[in-house]
C-alpha cells in the first residue's frame, strides 16, 4: 500500500484531499472551541472546555491526538512530494505568472500552497509547544474541580505583541491556504462537477476567510483588552 502511495500521483492527490478535508474539519472545530473564551469574563467556560477535552475524554483524547498527528504528517509529506514532482517535471519556472482561473484555478493561492503549507507546519509546532507545553497554572471551577488555567496562559501569551499579531498573520495564511485547498481536495476526490467548480472555489475561499477571522478574534480581543 505504501509503495503504491509513493508511486501513484493519483493516489497521492486523493490522499492529500482526504487528509486536507480532515484537517479543515479539525481547525473548524478548534476555532469554534476557542470562542468559548468569550462565554464569560472569568475564563471558567474556556477552562472547563479544555479540561473536558484533556481529561473527561480519557484515552479517546490521546487516540484523536495520535490520529491528527498522523494525518498532519501524511498531508505535509505527500504535499511536499507532489510539489517536488512538479518541480522536477518543469525545472525552469515561468518568468511571469498570470491568474488563469478556469478549470485549473491557477491563482496566488494555488501557487503559494507549498509556501503557506510549510509556514503553517512550522508554526503549528511552535503553537503546540507554546500552549500544550506552556506554563501550567491551576484554578478551581465553580463545582470544585481543580483544572489547568489555560485561560490565564492564553491571556499571558496574547498579551505579547509578537504573538498577538503574529498569530493573526498566520491565520490569514491559513485562509489563503484553504481558499485553494478546499477546492483542490474536493476536486481530487471527484466531488466537484465542472459546472460547480467556480462556486466551490468561492465556498472554499469564504470558508478559509471565516476560519481565519474566527481565529484572529481571540488574540486581537485579548491584546486590546476587549475581552
Amino acid at each position: 500500500m505504501l509503495s503504491r502511495l509513493y508511486g501513484s500521483p493519483v493516489l497521492k492527490k486523493v490522499t492529500t484531499g482526504l487528509t486536507g478535508i480532515f484537517l479543515t474539519l479539525f481547525v473548524l472545530v478548534h476555532m469554534t472551541g476557542n470562542l468559548a473564551y468569550f462565554a464569560d469574563d472569568t475564563g471558567e467556560a474556556y477552562n472547563a472546555y479544555s479540561h473536558f477535552l484533556t481529561h473527561e475524554l480519557g484515552a479517546l483524547f490521546y487516540l484523536i491526538e495520535i490520529g491528527l498527528l498522523a494525518i498532519f504528517l501524511l498531508h505535509a509529506t505527500i504535499g511536499i512530494q507532489i510539489w517536488l514532482g512538479k518541480r522536477a517535471a518543469r525545472p525552469e519556472a515561468y518568468a511571469v505568472y498570470r491568474t488563469a482561473g478556469g478549470a485549473s484555478r491557477q491563482s496566488l493561492s494555488s501557487r503559494s500552497m507549498i509556501v503557506t503549507g510549510v509556514l503553517l507546519a512550522v508554526w503549528t509546532v511552535f503553537h503546540l509547544v507554546t500552549f500544550k507545553y506552556g506554563t501550567y497554572y491551576e484554578t478551581t471551577l465553580a463545582d470544585g474541580t481543580v483544572v489547568r488555567d489555560i485561560a490565564r496562559l492564553v491571556d499571558e501569551v496574547f498579551g505579547n505583541p509578537m504573538y498577538a499579531f503574529g498569530y493573526p498573520a498566520m491565520m490569514l495564511l491559513l485562509a489563503v491556504h484553504l481558499r485553494h485547498g478546499v477546492w483542490s481536495a474536493l476536486q481530487s476526490l471527484g466531488l466537484v462537477r465542472p459546472t460547480a467548480s467556480a462556486s466551490t472555489y468561492l465556498v472554499g475561499g469564504l470558508l478559509g476567510l471565516a476560519i481565519g477571522v474566527g481565529f484572529l478574534l481571540l488574540p486581537i480581543a485579548i491584546y486590546f483588552q476587549w475581552a
